[in-house]
């Protein structure tokens, strides 16, 4: 995807912005699966995580710690968080240019959440404890 193309390079992003840091900005995600779910996304574009350099890597773990306390003031409902990354086609990334999403999660909000993010291939979420 080149930059020109980029929905996350599109001035109309930045304006959206709900936090920056260093190489790094916020916005909520358009497709939310939860209240509060935000996107992390460098300033410079990149494909995905491993395309990013040391202090844009650190940039965005700074910036996720401080939404993530941000979040847990506002909102007392939330009780854990998943953080994720698509990197590849293959592995689900629709938008070509490094982003983290953060997602606030509540209890009960699936009646199962064990094994998280594993969910992301069906079949694949539940596992045995002694199997890891």
């Amino acid at each position: 995807m080149s930059k020109d193309a980029c929905p996350f390079c599109a001035a109309e992003t930045l304006v959206r912005a709900v936090a920056y840091y260093g190489t790094v900005f916020a916005v909520a995600d358009r497709f939310p699966v939860a209240e509060g779910h935000l996107l992390v996304i460098s300033r410079r574009h990149v494909a995905d995580w491993f395309a990013l350099d040391d202090g844009e890597r650190r940039d965005a773990e700074t910036l996720l710690l401080r939404l993530r306390e941000r979040i847990l003031a506002g909102d007392p409902t939330v009780s854990g968080f998943n953080i994720g990354m698509n990197c590849g086609g293959s592995a689900g990334q629709t938008i070509f240019h490094a982003h983290v999403h953060l997602i606030p999660r509540r209890s009960g909000d699936t009646p199962d959440p064990a094994g998280g993010v594993r969910g992301v291939i069906p079949g694949k979420r539940k596992y045995s404890q002694g199997h890891f």
